[in-house]
């Protein structure tokens, strides 16, 4: 989800997730809002710390009241932390240490709450792991010195800030690492919402270049034919022949834009699986042999393969844990082939993760699709599709030189 198209913020007892909340993050990254939720599972020590007491600090009445009555508002600002803006979640996670602070006296269990509290006070309270520390240092202090005050022994103390500081820590980190993540598929929409546009941009200012003149001609020629259609019809069957042809030529040249336009899908995927797999620190390159550049492929067959290369390269990012991929062109015996080369952990290769749809899409055209481990290690896929006789367009000739396909440019460009 793009910041152009965030849902409008609810509140959060509604378990939408507010802009810029945790629970936003993970749902940009394709996962569960829900995902936080596991570490409840540490909340258990609500009901094993009166286990190691005694009297009244054991199961007592007053401790069944109090979780009866503090445990669901804990859990209700931890979702709330979790699922509302930075501003609200910080002061959820503030209000966990003053629930604390409040039940000390009679209530040891609460020293959970404690934990969570300051846990939860970094993703948006703290943006410096020293500053976050420091907070950490300055509560946990506040909390020993209160608890010796009421009358509890320091061995369990000494427990509380450790763990604090450990879990804060780690949970740092880790949301760091989120932020991070959000960052990059941010700028992933964005250079591919910017590229979209430039083409449409693009394809705008060839349609003018193309178009505008033609049509200027059509409506001047027409303009003439209906003044001389009572005084010389002979003239104005010229001008409208004219017309006809230039029509006819108009067309011929929109459908050879047009077939550039979709031989750009390759090119488009190559770039694409560049930006994915060299964002994950793996190494990609491609290579055209020089005979593929000067091949005829219908724009079903340049889509399968365009869509083979997207698929391999989501493969590659996904399960490979590759750190090269290698991805070439090249024609053999009336066929052009693709081949995507890897030097990833290799293995059984089984139904799913978009294979089947390679090989649906490439059999739809002719083609072949075939899988085999290396043996150094890692994959190879291999992609075959005919070569066309004609062009794709029936009555369309050959482009003229001015309208090289996009492949052949990206392979003219990458030979240099």
């Amino acid at each position: 989800m793009s910041e152009f198209n965030r849902p409008i913020a609810k509140p959060a007892f509604l378990f939408t997730p507010a802009p810029g909340s945790e629970a936003e993050q993970l749902l940009r990254l394709g996962r569960s809002p829900w995902l936080p939720m596991v570490h409840l599972f540490w909340s258990i020590w609500v009901v094993l710390t009166p286990a190691f007491g005694d009297g009244d600090y054991g199961f007592t009445p007053r401790w069944f009241v109090l979780t009866a009555v503090s445990f669901p508002l804990f859990l209700w600002l931890y979702v709330r932390a979790i699922f509302a803006a930075p501003h609200p979640a910080y002061w959820s996670a503030a209000a966990m240490i003053a629930l604390c602070l409040v039940l000390l006296p009679w209530y040891p269990s609460g020293l959970s709450y404690f934990v969570f509290g300051c846990v939860m006070l970094q993703p948006h309270g703290a943006r410096n792991i020293w500053r976050y520390c420091a907070s950490l240092a300055v509560l946990n202090a506040l909390l020993v010195v209160y608890a010796l005050s009421l009358g509890y022994p320091w061995q369990p103390l000494v427990w509380i800030p450790t763990i604090t500081f450990i879990i804060g820590v780690v949970v740092f980190t880790e949301n760091k690492g989120l932020e991070s993540d959000v960052a990059l598929k941010l700028s992933h929409e964005e250079v591919r919402r910017l590229a979209a546009t430039a083409e449409r941009e693009r394809i705008g200012r060839d349609m003018h270049d193309l178009l505008g003149h033609t049509l200027s001609m059509v409506a001047l020629k027409s303009d003439l034919a209906a003044r001389l259609v009572t005084r010389d019809p002979m003239a104005a069957s010229r001008e409208i022949n004219e017309v006809a042809h230039i029509a006819r030529d108009a067309l011929n040249q929109v459908r050879r834009a047009v077939s550039g336009i979709r031989a750009a899908g390759i090119a488009a995927e190559l770039a694409s699986a560049k930006l994915l797999l060299e964002t994950e620190g793996v190494r990609f390159d491609y290579d055209f042999d020089p005979e593929f550049s000067n091949t005829k492929l219908s724009t079903q067959a340049q889509t399968a393969l365009a869509m083979t290369v997207r698929e391999a390269a989501t493969n590659i990012q996904r399960h490979a844990r590759a750190h090269s991929a290698q991805v070439s062109f090249a024609t053999d015996n009336g066929h052009a082939i693709l081949r995507v080369v890897d030097d990833g952990r290799g293995g059984k290769l089984v139904p799913g993760n978009g294979l089947n749809g390679m090989r649906e899409r490439l059999e739809a055209v002719g083609g072949t699709l075939r899988f085999e481990r290396m043996p150094s290690g890692g994959t190879q896929i291999e992609a075959r599709v005919p070569l066309s006789g004609e062009s794709e367009v029936s009555g369309l000739t050959s482009p003229p030189p001015h309208a090289a396909s996009p492949v052949a440019t990206l392979a003219q460009e990458h030979r240099s």
